[in-house]
């Protein structure tokens, strides 16, 4: 039986040292790129690594020079498309100051995010962008910090912590388009989250741990007061976590005895579901069930009828979070940033009139 080939050994810098005919301390400054060297030595010591392929060992470099040349990056739901463009925003800002980037997952669960950011510390990162899944359990944040690297909040705001934040204005854009939908007519109106309480069931914004979520409740809550809906807390269904508790949730809504109307859901894949369920139904998109989902993802234009969208940047808030981060990197001082950028409401034909009785007209 052949045996497979035997692992070629790394070429070190002692190696790259002796062949450029320098010593290893010279060497190590070339590849290192610290210290002063002569343009002559550095073009013979570059010259024999690139000879010999050499690879720079990255622990041994970062231990050196203090740098890894990484960011680290925890997101709440890779397989989500808002976080998949903040990430290719992030990346591309990241690609261009020569830095590379580090995913993880947290799930949205705070302990898997508290073992991500550990894990990224101890592999020397140079900072960090997060979106944190709790606005009130950021201790691991904290240390972060305290462990000097750089930290910077995408899409959720934790005004208790000084760093640099970017996010939209989820209140008002959550305001706005249940204002469109009171606006039509609606007044059987709900708003689906991802999020969720150990019964299930919200009571109070004290409940809801993720700030932007929190902000567009309150949004929703706010139009339907305005509009004098009674009771609009009631409309606010949590839970729609993943893609059965999501149909779950839908089927249960839209089979009760008095289905909404109208529904403001916090992602495109919680509304992708609910398109589903509906089509599934046979009741009508914008007839029987009018609907808004946050973030314009690319499903959303293809049905017929097209569905009207909260259109969020998303490409825009992680290239702008990435630049503040690199910012940092770069030696930045003074006060934490916030940047909100705005968003806008698209509309397409997901959403009806109705007549007070909550019919079509």
């Amino acid at each position: 039986m052949e045996q497979p080939p035997l692992a070629k050994p790394s070429v070190t810098v002692a190696d790259v040292a002796r062949s450029a005919g320098v010593a290893k301390a010279t060497a190590a400054r070339v590849l290192g790129g610290y210290g002063i060297v002569s343009d002559a030595v550095r073009e013979k010591v570059l010259a024999a690594a690139r000879t010999l392929d050499y690879r720079p060992n990255e622990l041994a470099r970062s231990m050196t020079t203090g740098r890894s040349g990484a960011i680290g990056v925890v997101v709440g739901d890779i397989e989500n498309p808002f976080f998949s463009a903040a990430v290719r925003g992030i990346t591309d800002v990241a690609r261009a100051a020569g830095y590379t980037v580090i995913l993880a997952n947290s799930g949205e669960d705070i302990a898997a995010e508290r073992d991500a950011i550990r894990t990224l510390v101890a592999k020397r990162v140079d900072g960090l962008i997060v979106a944190p899944s709790r606005s009130r359990e950021i201790d691991h944040l904290r240390d972060a910090q305290r462990a000097g690297r750089p930290l910077a909040l995408l899409d959720r705001a934790i005004p208790e912590l000084a760093v640099d934040t970017v996010t939209v204005d989820d209140r008002e854009a959550a305001e706005a388009a249940t204002r469109l939908l009171i606006e039509h007519g609606h007044r059987r109106l709900v708003y689906v989250t991802a999020c969720d309480t150990p019964e299930h069931t919200y009571r109070d914004l004290a409940d809801i741990h993720t700030a932007s979520v929190r902000h567009r409740i309150e949004g929703f809550l706010g139009a339907c007061e305005t509009a004098r809906i009674p009771s609009p807390g009631r409309s606010v269904w949590l839970g729609a976590n993943g893609r059965g508790e999501t149909r779950t949730l839908a089927m249960n809504l839209l089979t009760s005895p008095e289905p909404p109307t109208a529904i403001l859901a916090s992602d495109s894949l919680i509304a992708l579901e609910i398109f589903k369920v509906a089509r599934e139904l046979r009741r009508s998109i914008p007839d029987d069930l009018s609907l808004i989902p946050f973030h314009d993802a690319d499903w959303t234009s293809v049905p017929s009828p097209p569905v009207t969208v909260i259109d969020q940047p998303v490409h825009q808030l992680g290239t702008a979070v990435a630049e503040l981060l690199v910012s940092r990197l770069k030696g930045l001082g003074g006060p934490a940033r916030h940047i909100v950028i705005p968003t806008r409401l698209v509309e397409r034909a997901s959403v009806a009139f109705r007549n007070p009785a909550g019919t079509p007209p």
